[in-house]
């Protein structure tokens, strides 16, 4: 019996190639993330075969979401409204600023959630958590790829209808900066409230009313040109104001903003996404075992 213990206490230790720890810091492993790239393309395949999958339209909801939308927008605040639209063609306009907001809305509304969505996924296998929330702004992507296809038909048809309708070209090298940004701020809003979900359960209910408040502080269906100029220091704070009226301006030569909301959007965008991720990184530790 002696020898069998002592032969026991002396077996080699096993050796693990990977060693899954609780993640001690205050952000994500971006690197580890990167590794993980072809799971992140897997889940953006999924995610956007299996959201229209038992549709009868599929994709053209992409197509038929904002025209119906945008059109709503132009009788409503166009015309019983009468609001300006700076000189725009009323439903480039609005189309304009729907397009771009759906894309920011499908991150926080699909990312705000990733914890309780994917609880079964998380609780059997590992991988970076934030994978997820990186699939979902990709996957986001696609429908704005086809609305934009539509705004570019609709503003070369009239163009040519209209040859005073002015169409930049500088959108060609500012819409990925643009769709950049608002990647990087709908993923770390969202990981805010996915982050704080954990605990608070009721945040998820209140997602969808905060964001449609959200949207009409944000020059989506008003220009930035009609906000009285005492509000201005709002639209500092409002990380969307930029890139509505940079995609505008992009497009259709809109008025520009001064330097001063560049640099305060992009810094409270910084401040939100660096929460986001120390958040994010502090909750997936025992996210499954609260959700």
């Amino acid at each position: 019996m002696t020898e069998h213990l002592k032969g026991s206490a002396s077996a080699p230790e096993e050796v693990w190639d990977i060693v899954i720890k609780p993640s001690k810091g205050n952000t994500p492993d971006l690197a580890l993330v990167w590794r993980y790239r072809d799971l992140i393309w897997m889940f953006f395949k999924r995610d956007f075969t299996t959201f229209y999958k038992q549709t009868v339209l599929g994709p053209a909801w992409y197509i038929i979401q904002p025209s119906l939308t945008a059109l709503t927008y132009y009788v409503v605040f166009g015309k019983i409204a009468n609001l300006s639209t700076d000189g725009l063609p009323p439903f480039l306009f609005y189309m304009s600023g729907t397009i771009i907001w759906s894309y920011f809305s499908v991150c926080l509304a699909n990312n705000s959630d990733v914890f309780s969505k994917n609880s079964n996924l998380f609780g059997k296998v590992y991988f970076p958590r934030l994978v997820v929330p990186v699939s979902v702004a990709m996957s986001g992507l696609v429908a704005f790829a086809i609305q934009f296809l539509l705004l570019l038909t609709v503003s070369i048809g009239l163009k040519i209808a209209n040859p005073d309708l002015v169409l930049s070209y500088w959108f060609l090298l500012l819409t990925p900066l643009v769709l950049l940004y608002i990647a990087v701020l709908g993923i770390g809003a969202g990981l805010v409230v996915s982050a704080l979900t954990v605990r608070f359960r009721d945040l998820v209910y209140a997602v969808g009313f905060m964001t449609q408040l959200w949207m009409y502080a944000t020059p989506i269906v008003y220009p930035f040109s009609q906000i009285p100029e005492r509000y201005h220091w709002f639209y500092y704070i409002n990380p969307m104001t930029t890139p509505v009226q940079t995609f505008r301006w992009a497009l259709f030569d809109a008025p520009a903003l001064p330097l001063g909301p560049y640099l305060a959007n992009l810094a409270v965008t910084v401040a939100i996404t660096l929460c986001g991720l120390a958040l994010f990184s502090r909750a997936e530790a025992n996210a499954m075992d609260t959700v």
